[in-house]
Parts: structure tokens; C-alpha cells; sequence
């Protein structure tokens, strides 16, 4: 492929591959780019679609990535409301839904992650969140009346019980886990944000699973494992998400819990593939390992990295992040960067009690480095964390650091 033009296909319309193509343009790209997306839908961004669209305060013109008259501005092609059904390696081709397929001289996979489907059907009661329609179907729902059993205490569950409450339903969270987004951020900040839950009276039932769901929508059953039963008007189901890779099965790549990548993100032995955001199953060289990381931020920074890549094959960069997300609940805005969940040892500073919550927690493992952060409505903490996880910085420097922003010490090190 002349590097400089051809038919470039990214299939998928979420944020990974809108900003591929953008890219690709930013980089010198002149030929055709196609963006196919399943949705009918315009392009849009998924992380209000727990907050910001589910409280009905903004609406679907406000989370637009790509309307019509920027894709025909910057000569993107859009093929929406039909997906990507077989991918044909040796004869370049992609092969859609409705029959009719697409010739590439290169491709770049961006078909993202879809919620793990809920284990229980009770009609329209029992709700995931992970499109537009998703959220919109939710959104209808909590407008009637009833209590909310949010199924789940990561980041989805744990949004979605944000802003019922704020809409003025009862809410429960039920999880196996002893706290919400605890694989993340680990148990000592996780305990805070149950504490942030329940001052605003959300109930939770953490250490317990679900066992059934049953009924009719605004008339639900929601039996634990403990024997107890919970009454619902609506559940939301927030298990996770699994890559959406299953149309790649027979297509000769390597598809492991996603397509697998080398660092440039590159599938290997398939020239002129490429695969970006939750899709992507990427060699990460300063972990030494392939990582698949369902992050809105993840996915632009290698968005950035793949366009580069395609359009400069001579000049190719690795993807190696710092990875970072957050997380809006109530008045918190939690940030998290590197790997917490992977500590052996933290140390809390700031403030993580009451209405004025500023604070921070600083983790490192056996090898005495930071490994990862969590603030919480503390920008400049953020700032120095994200720069300290670039630099390969001691714990100790890093707690040193925090310790001479402005803000009240609160003694916790474990």
C-alpha cells in the first residue's frame, strides 16, 4: 500500500477508531478512509452514557464524536447502522451484514467491548449499559417508579447507582466483592466510597451474589445467594464486558480475549491490520506483556499511536501507556492511573471523609516503586502521580511529594 493513500476500513464507530481516522488525516493520510459502525447511530462518546445522558441533563448532540458534516469535512466515509460480519485477510476485504463487502489496503479493528450479557431475562426490567440504546431504555425505566438493584459494584454499577439516587430512587448495589470498584483501586480507598454511598442513602450488600431475577418489569424479584430477596422496579446488570471479537473467529488472526497485537499495534503475520481500543490485546513493552485495557483514554492514546504507524511505517511507535480513568459519583471525581489492584502496600494522604473529600492513595508492590494512584477531587495530585508513573519514581518519593501539596494529612498506611 502507498502509505500515503489507498482505502483504509476502520470498523468500528466508537472513540477508538473516530480518532484513528482523525488521526490518519492529522498524519497525512489523502486517500479513503471508511468508517463502518454497527449502530445507526452517529458516532458518540460512552462515558456519560452512565451520568451525564442518564440523568437526562445533557442530551445525545452533546456526546457526538463525528457528525455528518465534520466526517464529510474531513473526507471520512461513514457506513453506520450495519456491522462487520467476516474479515478476509488474503483478499483484503471485509465482509458486512448486509452482504455487500469492502476492499481495504489496510484495516484497523475497532469493534470495542459489549457488556457481559445478563445471566437473567424478566423483560425490559432487567437492564445492561453499554450503548446509546442501552442507556435510553435505562433512562425510560428510571423515570417510573420502584426501587433500582444495581447487579455490580465497578465503574457501570457504580455510576448508574449515582445517578438513580440523584434522580430520587431507592437504590440498592449488590456485589460478591467487599466493595465497589475494589479490583481497581484495591479495598482501603474502595471502604471511602461505600462511605460515599451510603451518605447518600444508597444500600449495598456486598460479600453476596445474585442468584435469580425474576417477575415482570416494575414488578422484579431479585432472590441473593444468602436466601434473601430484594424487591425492584428495575435491575441493572453490570458483570463486566467481553471484547467484541467473535466475528474474527475463522479470520487467521490470533484472537485471545481480543485481538492480539505487538506493540505497534500490529496484528502479526497479517500485514496492514491493526487493531486499537477494547478490542486490542496489545504488547505493552514496559510490562513486558500483552494487556487489553477498556479505557476511554487508552483508546485515544493508541488511536494516535496506530495512525501514526500506518501512515509512517519507517518511523514506528510503541504503545506504551500510562493508564488512566475515571470515574464521576455524586460529587467525587476519582482518577486513577497505573495499576493499584496490583499493590502489596498503600499510604492514604489528605482527606477522604466527609462532604469535603480531597485526598489521595499511593501504592507500590515488592519492588518499591509506585506502581499506581487514586485521587479523589485533588487535580494537582493527579498531575504529580501521572508524571511519577512516567519516571519510574519510588513510592517514598511519591508519597514524599504528595505530602507537600496543600492538603490535610489523614494517617493510613498499611
Amino acid at each position: 500500500m502507498d502509505r500515503a493513500t489507498g482505502t483504509v476500513v476502520v470498523v468500528g464507530s466508537s472513540v477508538g477508531g473516530v480518532r484513528t481516522a482523525q488521526a490518519m488525516r492529522t498524519e497525512g493520510f489523502t486517500g479513503r478512509i471508511v468508517l463502518v459502525g454497527q449502530e445507526a447511530d452517529l458516532p458518540y462518546d460512552k462515558p456519560p452514557l452512565s451520568k451525564q445522558l442518564l440523568a437526562g441533563t445533557w442530551d445525545t448532540d452533546r456526546i457526538t464524536l463525528l457528525g455528518t458534516a465534520a466526517a464529510e469535512a474531513a473526507g471520512i466515509e461513514l457506513r453506520l447502522g450495519v456491522g462487520a460480519a467476516r474479515l478476509d485477510v488474503a483478499g483484503r476485504r471485509i465482509e458486512l451484514a448486509d452482504g455487500t463487502a469492502l476492499g481495504y489496503d489496510a484495516v484497523v479493528l475497532a469493534t470495542g467491548a459489549d457488556a457481559r450479557p445478563s445471566p437473567w431475562v424478566a423483560g425490559s426490567g432487567v437492564h445492561v449499559l453499554r450503548s446509546l440504546a442501552d442507556a435510553t431504555a435505562l433512562r425510560r425505566d428510571l423515570g417510573a417508579q420502584g426501587p433500582v438493584v444495581v447487579v455490580g459494584g465497578g465503574f457501570i454499577g457504580a455510576e448508574v447507582a449515582a445517578t438513580a439516587r440523584a434522580l430520587g430512587r431507592e437504590v440498592t448495589v449488590v456485589d460478591p466483592l467487599p466493595a465497589p470498584i475494589g479490583r481497581v483501586i484495591g479495598d482501603a480507598v474502595a471502604e471511602h466510597v461505600t462511605t460515599l454511598h451510603h451518605r447518600h442513602d444508597v444500600a449495598t450488600r456486598f460479600g453476596v451474589g445474585v442468584e435469580d431475577v425474576r417477575g415482570r418489569p416494575g414488578d422484579l424479584r431479585v432472590r441473593l445467594t444468602d436466601g434473601t430477596e430484594l424487591d425492584a422496579g428495575t435491575v441493572v446488570v453490570g458483570i463486566g464486558a467481553i471484547p467484541n471479537d467473535a466475528w474474527l473467529q475463522d479470520s487467521g488472526l490470533l484472537v485471545d480475549d481480543g485481538v492480539v497485537c505487538d506493540e505497534h499495534g500490529r496484528a502479526p503475520g497479517s500485514p496492514d491490520v491493526y487493531a486499537v481500543g477494547d478490542v486490542a490485546r496489545w504488547y505493552h513493552p514496559g510490562l513486558e506483556k500483552h494487556r487489553r485495557v477498556e479505557h476511554w483514554t487508552n483508546a485515544v492514546e493508541q488511536a494516535a499511536v496506530v495512525a501514526h504507524n500506518l501512515v509512517h511505517p519507517d518511523d514506528l511507535r510503541a504503545h506504551r501507556p500510562v493508564e488512566y480513568v475515571w470515574s464521576d459519583q455524586y460529587d467525587w471525581r476519582i482518577q486513577i492511573v497505573g495499576r493499584p489492584g496490583a499493590a502489596t502496600r498503600h499510604e492514604l494522604l489528605g482527606d477522604l471523609d466527609g462532604a469535603q473529600a480531597r485526598g489521595a492513595a499511593v501504592y507500590t508492590d515488592d519492588s518499591g516503586l509506585l506502581c499506581g494512584a487514586v485521587t479523589v477531587n485533588w487535580p494537582k495530585a493527579l498531575v504529580v502521580c501521572r508524571r511519577l508513573m512516567g519516571t519510574a519514581a519510588t513510592f517514598d518519593d511519591a508519597v514524599a511529594q504528595l505530602a507537600g501539596l496543600p492538603a490535610r494529612r489523614a494517617a493510613s498506611t498499611s
